[in-house]
């Protein structure tokens, strides 16, 4: 049955009632977004709303604001004790690998994982344990480590994963997850007219009683938090949601997703579709409404907003909004929209996000991922913060409000310190490691030894090492995968006199040295082809891209690749059953753009070696290597 768009939805406009809870605790380290300084009259002095006669808010705060901490609400699994509050249910991880060349390593995702909690998000979900043994091995490592570190205040993310409605699935999920102090599981069926007849081939009975079935036996493992998902319930018929979605409950669900899964409806539509199952399913006061919305009419994020302002208490992102098709709400877009309108708009709605951490995020799941970020992304583009207009420099010049509702401190972008730290060629290791911390990099002894070298070099060449050159050099050593090969030297010579030639030298993983030397139409390419004949694992170059990540002409090169392998290697969508050839991104910096472009082809060749050795494992009957 297909949605029509309601013109005057029935959604509440009266403002919820905020309850004021003195912190018990001096507040630092964590800022909850959407608070204004009349619920916590401790940081009137630190806040820096304003307001004009025609009702425009400045959601700008000062650094200090930004880096306080406030108590999120004790967590139980159905229930929030505070009505304003929203959890922030990042999958990244899990909905955003199936973006297409968007495939992590292990590690990678571990590294995302640990991000994910310092920015403070309430679920993780790491993945589809189901899907292949690497994404099996990735979610539970994650649940291990991520899901048992707790902070001073008590805060760990819930680690959830993700299964289809079947008890093979529902297993794979809780082995992974059942390390860690919070698990959950999030298992899904369709329920749209077209999904249940096309996709599965079952009745509205057979789909209800399959759902309670699952809900019911994943509760019987000793899972206490499930989450449940009617999958395009966005084209769902509203009575069979009401239905369905009573019977899950009653069968134990403690969240329930409703999804836009293709990304249909208009934020009107979207808003009445959850008030309509929160006035119509019942126990729906037992459980947490959560919203998916998909962004291909590019209202994900209005969407997300419109179904948390009628009655939604969790939200599903994804950072840099990556995800299947047209991707997911942005998580950054969400949460400083929360900021900046929650109080005035959404009825005092917040989240327990960490903003100082955005850009550092978006940065490093751009990194892991291969998916560039568009220069006018909203709050992580790199023209978000940029005026080149001559009216707009004119209001900037005379007050940053002119044209600016975020500072770009909020989000970790460019932040100036307070101690006045400029690093240079003069600077030592102490100084790094404070700069280091404060763009938010936790970097372990021998990586940091490594960053401060390549840090030096660097530094000797520029008069000033800026974040952005920071930043690049930490993606580079720190967010690459295992090394099967290592660039150890490279020559080039190209010009209009002859042939362009490369020699490359390489280390394996048993540090023994092999060379080639190769040409080609340019230095890159005789490189490539150099590299090449010493890996002999066929591969096809399908995108290069370079950078400067600074201005000048002395600017650190940052480049990034994708490759699919020509090896026949094939894997099998989790969804669909359908085969298709991985890609693999690959990133690489530094100041001379042949050995960037270089470094980024070895770390994709890495990661398609890395996962050429995991094995896949069956699911009722088929093979399933990845989800895509």
């Amino acid at each position: 049955m297909s949605s029509s768009i309601i013109t005057n939805p029935r959604i509440p406009t009266t403002r919820s009632s905020f309850h004021h809870r003195e912190p018990s605790v001096p507040l630092r380290g964590f800022c909850l977004t959407g608070i204004s300084k009349s619920h916590f009259p401790c940081l009137s002095t630190s806040t820096r709303y304003s307001s004009s006669a025609a009702g425009v808010v400045n959601c700008s705060s000062s650094p200090e604001q930004t880096l306080q901490r406030l108590h999120r609400p004790p967590y139980v699994p159905n229930r929030i004790p505070d009505p304003n509050y929203v959890r922030v249910f990042d999958t990244t991880l899990r909905d955003g690998e199936q973006s297409p060349g968007a495939t992590m390593t292990s590690k990678e995702k571990l590294d995302i994982a640990r991000q994910l909690a310092k920015l403070g998000v309430d679920v993780i979900e790491a993945g589809f344990p189901a899907a292949s043994n690497d994404d099996f091995e990735a979610v539970k490592m994650i649940a291990q480590e991520v899901g048992n570190a707790v902070d001073d205040e008590g805060y760990t993310p819930v680690i959830c994963g993700l299964s289809r409605c079947c008890e093979r699935d529902i297993e794979a999920a809780w082995e992974a997850v059942r390390y860690a102090k919070r698990p959950r599981i999030h298992t899904f069926i369709a329920t749209s007219p077209i999904h249940m007849e096309y996709k599965l081939k079952k009745s509205k009975q057979e789909v209800i009683e399959i759902a309670r079935n699952m809900v019911r036996y994943t509760r019987s493992l000793g899972c206490d938090d499930v989450e449940f998902s009617p999958e395009d319930a966005g084209r769902s018929e509203r009575d069979f949601l009401y239905e369905i979605l009573g019977e899950v409950i009653k069968a134990g669900a403690t969240t329930l997703n409703i999804a836009d899964t293709v990304g249909i409806t208009l934020p009107a539509e979207f808003g009445q579709l959850i008030a309509d199952i929160k006035a119509n399913t019942p126990g729906i006061e037992n459980v947490i409404i959560s919203t998916h919305c998909q962004n291909d009419l590019g209202l994900s994020t209005a969407n997300t907003l419109a179904g948390a302002y009628a009655g939604a208490r969790q939200v599903e992102v994804t950072i840099n909004g990556i995800g299947e098709r047209a991707g997911n709400a942005s998580l950054e877009e969400v949460v400083m929209a929360i900021k900046c309108k929650g109080d005035q708009m959404l009825g005092g709605l917040y989240t327990g996000i960490n903003t100082y951490h955005i850009t550092t995020t978006s940065k490093m799941v751009e990194e892991c991922s291969g998916l560039h970020v568009q220069p006018h992304k909203a709050i992580v583009g790199a023209n978000a913060f940029a005026h080149e207009s001559g009216v707009l420099q004119d209001g900037m010049l005379k007050n940053k409000g002119t044209y600016e509702i975020i500072s770009p401190d909020d989000i970790g972008l460019e932040r100036s310190n307070e101690a006045g730290i400029v690093l240079g060629k003069l600077s030592g290791r102490h100084a790094l490691k404070v700069k280091l911390s404060e763009l938010g990099y936790d970097v372990q002894d021998e990586q940091f030894d490594n960053i401060f070298w390549r840090f030096k070099t660097v530094a000797e060449q520029k008069k000033r090492v800026t974040d952005a050159d920071i930043r690049a050099l930490v993606s580079d050593e720190v967010f690459q995968p295992e090394v099967v090969w290592k660039l150890c030297d490279v020559q080039a010579t190209c010009g209009t006199l002859g042939l362009s030639t490369a020699t490359v030298k390489l280390i394996d993983a048993e540090g023994k040295e092999h060379i080639a030397c190769s040409v080609g139409t340019g230095p890159v390419d005789s490189a490539y082809k150099a590299v090449d004949l010493i890996v002999k694992v066929p591969a096809t170059l399908l995108e290069y891209s370079m950078s400067a990540v600074t201005e000048g002409i002395d600017a650190i090169a940052a480049t990034r690749v994708l490759i699919r392998g020509d090896d026949n290697q094939t894997a099998t969508n989790a969804y669909t059953g359908e085969q298709f050839n991985p890609t693999f991104s690959g990133s690489g910096a530094g100041m001379d753009i042949v050995v960037s472009s270089v470094k980024a082809y070895i770390n994709a060749l890495n990661k398609m070696l890395e996962y050429a050795k995991g094995t896949s494992i069956r699911v009722e009957g088929k093979k399933v290597s990845v989800s895509a």
